[in-house]
């Protein structure tokens, strides 16, 4: 069976992706000023390796865990909205560049699979 990242287009759908993501974000009054400050060559690179491990591609993430990663932004009063913010914008961008429903739908169950780590809150049970 093939992974999500294959089925996507690999590392040059993931770069292409990730560029027109944070552009949507960073456009977005909603979140982004959770960006202010930020290197964002190194956020794209960091978000970069952790969408190719996420969707199933080679393993070169070595950025913090979801929830030690927004710690910060939690404490800046990252919430539920904002995630959702985030979720609409990655797969505004996913629809964008062609990537079909079904792939829309895996990407939109891995990034609810962290909303709780990012989030700074326990597991659901």
């Amino acid at each position: 069976m093939t992974t999500l990242y294959e089925r996507i287009g690999g590392a040059p759908a993931v770069k292409a992706a990730v560029d027109v993501f944070y552009g949507k974000v960073l456009a977005d009054a909603r979140i982004a000023h959770f960006f202010d400050g930020v290197d964002m060559a190194n956020q794209n690179a960091k978000q970069r390796a952790f969408l190719i491990m996420a969707f199933g591609g080679p393993n070169a993430y070595s950025g913090a865990d979801m929830r030690r990663g927004h710690a910060h932004l939690v404490a800046r009063g990252l919430d539920d909205s904002h995630f959702d913010a985030v979720v609409e914008n990655l797969a505004a961008t996913l629809k964008e560049l062609g990537v079909g429903d079904a792939e829309i739908g895996e990407v939109a169950n891995i990034a609810e699979s962290v909303r709780d780590d990012v989030l700074g809150r326990a597991k659901a049970a």
